[in-house]
């Protein structure tokens, strides 16, 4: 449909005041890839995309598409497009004149336009409801006619911000693989803020999670899943039980972390020097329960909550100087050795899951 180009933002910045939403930041975001920016709220991830759309101003730094310097450019001459998590659709309009809008905006004449917004109207499986306003459609119709009013315009990159937000968890699961599905043949960027772990994981070719402002990890979504970079992604992801402690003795292949309340852990090799701070973090899926731990490779805790999830069962257990690590079993796991709160158990898992952490952002 049109071409696409690298994204690069140059140690990129946001000022508001004595506040500061972006830290300069570094990102490189290849031609046709979906990018997912994640984060809680607050983190700096939609400032990020109203930078690199032109809804907001830069406070330093230099936003590249293609060979472009696009920083001080408005939104309409970037090749970008943006849609709004509102969707902000022109309630008096018919579905066609909404996707024409910015065509009309440009000039077209109308005959012209209107055959473009019906051809978008096609591609998004909504040319039956091309006489219909935006009321008279579900959520789910909703959000494909913003989707086709962005990229009637032909952009380079379109960006979204938590463009799933509004709709409810069924529908969310079907737009997620319409989007995927609509990027892909499409062959353009998408970049698309989210607060939703699995949404990233489920979309994304590359994970950029925030906090703070700043970069924690940018990356595959296995990548991150599997080897966060920062005790932040590790737990904010949720599948990584974090153990902060102090380096209490160190050799060229092993690390030793003592946590405040006395439990003594082990790792590989780190950098840190003996009684620097350094995290360790072991995906919660390679805990073992009832295998009596190996000395630093495990611990024995007392079970503080159960949850039922169906196909998994999370385990919260407090000891060794550390409240609310999670184990998560299959059902198949907990069901041949349930274990209810109260009960005293041992943890264990294998020296090869044991990752060491940074403990500050890239």
């Amino acid at each position: 449909m049109t071409k696409s180009a690298d994204i690069e933002l140059a140690a990129v910045s946001k000022v508001y005041g004595t506040t500061t939403a972006v830290h300069p930041i570094s990102l490189k975001i290849p031609a046709g890839t979906y990018c997912c920016l994640l984060g809680p709220s607050g983190c700096g991830k939609t400032s990020t995309l109203r930078m690199i759309a032109g809804h907001e101003s830069v406070s330093s730094g230099d936003i590249l598409l293609g060979d472009a310097n696009v920083t001080d450019l408005p939104p309409a001459a970037r090749g970008t497009a943006m849609m709004f998590q509102s969707y902000a659709l022109f309630p008096h309009l018919d579905l066609v004149d909404n996707v024409a809008f910015s065509l009309k905006m440009k000039g077209a004449e109308k005959e012209a336009r209107r055959a473009q917004a019906l051809d978008m109207l096609k591609l998004m499986q909504l040319e039956p409801y091309a006489s219909r306003r935006p009321a008279q459609l579900s959520g789910g119709q909703q959000q494909r006619v913003a989707l086709a009013r962005a990229l009637i315009t032909r952009p380079e990159a379109l960006l979204l911000d938590e463009p799933l937000s509004a709709l409810d968890p069924f529908l969310k699961i079907r737009m997620r693989a319409e989007l995927k599905k609509l990027q892909t043949s499409l062959g353009i960027s998408f970049i698309h803020v989210t607060h939703s772990q699995e949404e990233a994981m489920a979309l994304a070719d590359l994970i950029v999670v925030m906090s703070g402002g700043r970069i924690e990890q940018a990356a595959t979504p296995r990548t991150v899943f599997e080897q966060p970079a920062t005790a932040f992604v590790a737990r904010f992801m949720g599948n990584h039980d974090v153990i902060a402690g102090k380096v209490a003795e160190k050799s060229e292949t092993s690390t030793i972390i003592e946590v405040v309340g006395g439990g003594r852990f082990a790792a590989g090799p780190s950098p840190a020097e003996v009684g620097a701070p350094l995290d360790l973090a072991i995906r919660t899926d390679r805990i073992h329960i009832g295998t009596q731990p190996e000395p630093l490779l495990g611990f024995n805790g007392v079970v503080s909550n159960v949850e039922y999830l169906g196909s998994s069962v999370k385990i919260a257990v407090n000891g060794a100087g550390i409240e609310d690590f999670t184990v998560v079993l299959t059902d198949a796991e907990y069901f041949a050795l349930p274990v209810k709160v109260g009960d005293a158990v041992p943890l264990s898992w294998a020296a090869s899951d044991v990752i060491v952490l940074g403990t500050s952002g890239i």
